[in-house]
């Protein structure tokens, strides 16, 4: 195998277990949201970054959050069952790439679709984050996502297409 495709291979591989392990991480952690954000809120009110927290209205955003959340938990525990979906989708998506990892010319509509999903995130976010109540600095955060998101697919993207070209 010529060394240039073992590079752009090598490229691609790396970029998507970054994306995979992100999609993973992103899915469990949406398990156990009262959980964390319990300790989040805790941690950041005992801590020296809390004048910080609390001059940029992090810490009593989260605060809210956690309270709605342990209060609709309490309430309507049936309710967090849509995020354990939510987080589940999150691992379903990792699984996809795999397909790419493991041959991504023949793959490359999965990285379109991931383009495309992450192209999604922005008008989502600032569509439905002020109808939500979601503060302005939490989605610009939340575009993030699809930004950071389309970094390692965009990389992908130019390597199979190099690929393409060099082994028709």
């Amino acid at each position: 195998m010529p060394m240039a495709r073992l590079v752009h291979l090598r490229r691609i591989r790396i970029a998507l277990t970054v994306l995979i392990v992100g999609l993973v991480v992103s899915g469990v952690t949406a398990f156990p949201l009262e959980t964390e954000l319990r300790w989040l809120v805790s941690s950041l009110s005992a801590s020296a970054l809390s004048p910080l927290a609390l001059s940029m209205h992090l810490l009593p955003w989260l605060t809210r959050v956690s309270q709605a959340l342990a209060t609709t938990n309490a309430q309507f525990p049936f309710l967090a069952y849509g995020t354990d979906w939510l987080a589940f989708a999150h691992l379903v998506i990792a699984v996809a790439f795999i397909g790419p990892f493991l041959d991504p010319v023949r793959n490359k509509w999965v990285i379109t679709f991931g383009l495309i999903a992450c192209a999604g995130v922005i008008p989502l976010a600032l569509i439905a984050g002020p109808i939500r109540g979601i503060p302005l600095d939490w989605r610009l955060i939340d575009c993030c996502f699809g930004v950071f998101g389309a970094i390692p697919l965009a990389i992908c993207r130019h390597s199979i297409r190099i690929l393409e070209r060099e082994h028709p």
